[in-house]
């Protein structure tokens, strides 16, 4: 199965206390299967997001990994961030760009066309789709069907992130249905069974 070997689009967890989180985060990384991260905090201060994205920044670049903020292209600007990613509710690509120019701009279709069709417009440098499985990160108000995925391929070369509950054992279904990259976080961060370095060994 000829795949990008960087096909992880690696979401962060709710909460980051300490240093063991970095400390997870570059041994994750050592794995050189991530392509983005995404720091995804709701429930903190803008400042205390900044703070802590300057830090991630750092362990990003060493690995040559793209740091993507999510919901707030502000702060993605204040961290100098490689990106943003954007939900429905939150600004519009056009808005983002006037903010950060030639950056990364993902957003967020949920399991439709005409959203896929108005990010294409839209010229958003990426698209995520799903929730393809049921997720205990976020309530899943929108369930995708995989064969989306290969509609979203006939009208748009632009990447495709699948989202959603994605583990172990679901993860090479989406890979072989053309899915560019899989946003990952609870079974990397939250996995009862194993650690965040071993989580990602196991995933080839």
């Amino acid at each position: 199965m000829k795949k990008n070997k960087k096909f992880i689009y690696l979401i962060s967890p709710i909460k980051i206390k300490d240093n063991i989180f970095y400390n997870d985060l570059v041994s994750v990384f050592k794995s050189k299967k991530i392509s983005f991260f995404q720091l995804r905090l709701k429930k903190e201060s803008s400042k205390k997001i900044i703070n802590i994205g300057k830090k991630i920044r750092k362990i990003c670049k060493r690995f040559n990994i793209k740091l993507i903020i999510n919901d707030d292209p502000f702060l993605a600007k204040k961290i100098n961030a490689d990106g943003c990613h954007i939900g429905q509710s939150d600004s519009t690509v056009f808005e983002a760009r006037k903010i950060l120019k030639k950056k990364i701009i993902g957003v967020t279709c949920h399991n439709s066309m005409s959203l896929i069709k108005k990010a294409v417009i839209d010229r958003a440098d990426y698209i995520a789709l799903g929730a393809f499985y049921s997720t205990k990160t976020k309530k899943a108000k929108y369930r995708a069907k995989i064969k989306l995925i290969k509609e979203a391929k006939k009208i748009t070369k632009i990447p495709i992130v699948a989202i959603g509950g994605i583990n172990l054992s679901n993860y090479k279904k989406l890979l072989l249905n053309k899915a560019n990259f899989l946003a990952i976080s609870s079974y990397i961060w939250n996995n009862k069974k194993l650690n965040p370095r071993e989580a990602i060994r196991k995933l080839l």
